[in-house]
């Protein structure tokens, strides 16, 4: 059996038609930049979420930039962060002058361990970036606690957990700004790059619409020095009808990880995701951690089904993130993450024949 890790391909072929149509109508209008579909798609995602301001922008990099441009993160400014995460999510703060500060992660969720955030604040701290892994939000209450009492920023890095929930409603409604990611492997994703900012401040989502074309309050009038970060036309319409079918994929995601749960339960060795009750996960990843991770990815990839690792090596020890000081032993619980986690495939169409024959080659080689 040969198993497709994201199923893309397929996904199309189920909205081939309404997509191709999609595709075909701004082809035919011509307007490729910032043309009607990108309104109607920060429309959307405004109704999705119950937000009151979405602005698309070219990426889920480009959309944490342009949140901390937006907040005037300033050089020399502090932001506390996860070192197990993409590197976009510190790579954008050191962009800006600003230094990245990490703090641990929890060992179940692997999200940042909110207990040790408060002795990581200092008169330079300016706000707290907090990760989504995997699909799953943080801590969000014990973090804007921070945040309030401390007069810090919040930005959620949600480019994993679109449609994730905490306490029954979206992310956005737990922060100052949050974030997320369009790439194609996301659960919620297009057809190249694209992103986008959520916010409920008007003030903000309106500085964040002029970041995105250089900062323009009109045209050739720049207010900020801004980015070139829009959001294209024709990934736009891919998004739009993506978006009609995307609770369902949503719930598709909950089955094919409750299946997995369910049939790997019992296996010796492995170590299960898991998700707080009052919260929901978008489950971007299905991530097991083995301790013999290396031979369970060889032995899974002979058998004709890939794995991925997110993320091999945590940010504090990677060689850009040197001028921090940081050293090994200095997050213990995000290095012995990184050393154990694989992800399985996951998509919402994958079969109970796939899921059976997956957990039964796991159940085989983990020891």
């Amino acid at each position: 059996m040969k198993i497709d890790f994201a199923n893309l391909t397929y996904q199309y072929q189920l909205y081939k038609d309404e997509i191709d149509e999609a595709i075909q109508k701004v082809l035919n209008h011509g307007k490729y930049i910032m043309g009607p579909e990108v309104g109607e798609l920060e429309e959307k995602l405004c109704e999705f979420t119950n937000a009151k301001n979405a602005v698309t922008c070219s990426s889920g990099t480009d959309a944490l930039l342009l949140a901390m441009m937006a907040l005037d993160l300033k050089p020399g400014d502090e932001v506390i962060t996860t070192p197990f995460t993409f590197i976009a999510t510190a790579e954008t703060i050191a962009l800006l002058g600003a230094k990245p500060v990490f703090v641990d992660i929890d060992e179940q969720t692997y999200n940042i361990n909110t207990s040790k955030i408060e002795e990581k604040i200092t008169n330079k701290t300016k706000g707290i970036i907090s990760v989504s892994l995997y699909g799953q939000p943080s801590d969000l209450d014990e973090i804007n606690e921070f945040s309030k009492r401390c007069n810090l920023f919040h930005i959620i890095d949600g480019a994993q957990s679109f449609g994730a929930t905490y306490k029954g409603k979206a992310e956005v409604h737990y922060c100052d700004i949050y974030t997320t990611s369009f790439f194609p492997a996301k659960p919620l994703g297009c057809y190249g790059d694209g992103g986008a900012v959520l916010a409920n401040s008007d003030e903000l989502a309106q500085k964040i619409r002029m970041l995105r074309v250089h900062g323009q309050n009109k045209r050739y009038h720049h207010k900020y020095i801004g980015l070139g970060a829009r959001l294209d036309t024709i990934q736009a319409a891919v998004l739009l009808v993506k978006l009609k079918y995307y609770k369902k994929d949503l719930a598709l995601r909950q089955e094919v990880a409750k299946k997995y749960s369910k049939k790997l339960k019992n296996v010796k060795n492995i170590i299960l995701p898991f998700v707080k009750e009052d919260r929901t996960s978008a489950w971007a990843q299905y991530s097991i951690r083995a301790l013999n991770r290396d031979e369970l990815q060889e032995k899974l990839k002979e058998s004709g089904i890939p794995t991925v690792v997110h993320y091999p090596m945590p940010l504090h020890m990677q060689k850009c993130f040197n001028y921090l000081g940081y050293k090994k032993g200095d997050f213990p619980v995000a290095e012995k993450v990184s050393e154990e986690i694989m992800s399985l495939p996951m998509n919402p169409y994958l079969s109970n024949d796939e899921i059976d024959y997956i957990t039964q080659k796991v159940a085989e080689f983990a020891k």
